[in-house]
């Protein structure tokens, strides 16, 4: 299958994801990140998409030890919300995926939605799904930790059978430590003539978290191309469906603008 646009790093494919999956081998990919069109929440030009052959074939596809980052929220339809993202997480639980982390993208007032009798929702699902126990973890670190760094020596309180006492270890607390799973972006992404895109920040702190440089990236719903985008600048490979012609010319921009520049930096 002929790639719409590729780079030295990746290459777009405007085509159905689920057509384009059927024609990549088992274990392919180490990390998808994506956010799927959810509910009626936004326009995609009425494209549809088959969620269950999907998630088969994110299964099917991700390599053992290999991570899907499923970023979803629920529409709220005549005052209930649909549930619609618990539903595909406990899906995708059926046909094998640990749900490793249900991690939480809080928007910092960006796009909160709601009505007069509900507080406003500020936030969507981050489902990370694993294929087997997780190959690949590197945990970001800027969350300032309430006491200062030092090292002291301290006791495990572990007595062997003999009466003997455990030696103390020494301990150091750093200045940072991992931060949460309650991720906040006050932005709310460059909007591309796109109607939802997540910030470039989200897809680059999952990219670091979950892949190594030269991993293999996947994105079903390019969209307008962040997560290609933040593969380019984190030294990832990556393969990216979209279906729309139109938003592929805006992905096939974004990424020259930006692999353009790389070239100057270097």
């Amino acid at each position: 299958m002929k790639p719409y646009y590729k780079t030295d790093n990746g290459q777009l494919f405007c085509f159905d994801n689920v057509k384009y999956l059927n024609t990549v081998n088992d274990n392919t990919f180490d990390l998808t990140v994506t956010s799927p069109p959810y509910d009626n929440l936004r326009d995609y030009k009425g494209y549809s998409w088959d969620f269950e052959a999907l998630a088969k074939e994110l299964y099917r596809t991700t390599k053992v030890g290999g991570v899907v980052v499923w970023v979803v929220g629920d529409a709220t339809i005549k005052g209930s919300e649909t549930g619609t993202s618990f539903k595909q997480a406990l899906y995708f639980k059926e046909i094998g995926f640990n749900l490793h982390d249900t991690m939480i993208y809080q928007k910092g007032g960006q796009g909160a939605t709601g009505s007069n009798l509900s507080y406003w929702q500020d936030f969507e699902y981050m489902f990370i799904l694993s294929k087997g126990k997780i190959k690949t973890f590197n945990p970001i670190k800027d969350r300032k930790n309430k006491t200062k760094p030092s090292k002291k020596k301290e006791s495990q309180g572990h007595r062997f059978k003999d009466g003997s006492v455990k030696p103390k270890r020494i301990i150091t607390r750093k200045e940072f430590g991992r931060r949460m799973n309650i991720w906040t972006y006050h932005e709310s992404g460059t909007r591309e003539k796109h109607p939802a895109v997540f910030p470039e920040k989200l897809a680059t702190d999952h990219i670091l978290s979950w892949s190594n440089k030269n991993d293999l990236i996947f994105d079903p719903f390019m969209g307008s191309g962040t997560t290609a985008k933040m593969c380019e600048k984190s030294n990832r490979k990556w393969i990216g469906c979209e279906i729309s012609e139109e938003y592929c010319e805006i992905i096939k921009h974004r990424i020259e603008t930006e692999v353009n520049q790389l070239k100057l930096e270097f």
